[in-house]
């Protein structure tokens, strides 16, 4: 056993089988990890359900018409994903205090039934607090079958307190796969030495 440990070939193999693990373990962990950092420090927490507004308390305080900002919209889907993720609508303007709803398309290409979250982001991060949240996909995990496309609902409104200095806010969401099968598979193919 030691002759093989000490085998410079099987020794990288066993390296870098370790590393790629790893790899997959971390792209798995990055969801979570987002959120509990972004949770710990109190900024950008956008895809938390305890962050979610009442759409009668976002029209209490009426609407702002002095002061119009454009939302930009972006999706991306996390390295290696099997799925497809676009918003159906680029770019809107609105006033603090409106509500208005668009809607994101998420295909799954794969073969595989799968279940993704969908983490978000917002440019500048500053800007996040007064992004409010009536509705999200966001805020609870997605199940998809083999192929399938749906349709996700965001409803929001910007907080008549934001300031005037915010004009474009972009909102962007990561699509990622919170199924760990892939990572268990991968565990499985790793080599082991003789006689562990």
């Amino acid at each position: 056993m030691r002759s093989l440990i000490s085998n410079p070939r099987i020794r990288m193999a066993s390296l870098l089988s370790a590393l790629v693990v790893g790899m997959f373990g971390f792209g798995f962990a990055l969801a979570p990890l987002y959120q509990l950092i972004c949770g710990a420090l109190g900024i950008n927490s956008l895809g938390n359900a305890s962050n979610q507004v009442s759409e009668e308390t976002i029209t209490r305080g009426g609407v702002d018409s002095s002061h119009r900002v454009t939302m930009e919209f972006d999706a991306t889907v996390n390295a290696g994903a099997p799925f497809e993720l676009r918003p159906l609508t680029r770019k809107l303007q609105l006033f603090p205090g409106q509500v208005m709803e668009m809607e994101y398309l998420v295909t799954n290409l794969s073969d595989q039934h799968a279940i993704t979250q969908s983490v978000p982001s917002v440019t500048p991060w500053q800007a996040g607090e007064y992004l409010k949240k009536v509705e999200c996909f966001c805020f609870a995990q997605q199940p998809l079958d083999a192929g399938e496309s749906k349709r996700m609902r965001l409803r929001f409104s910007i907080d008549r307190n934001i300031p005037q200095e915010y004009k474009v806010i972009t909102l962007s969401y990561t699509l990622m796969d919170t199924d760990r099968t892939q990572l268990k598979q991968a565990s499985a193919l790793e080599p082991r030495a003789e006689g562990s």
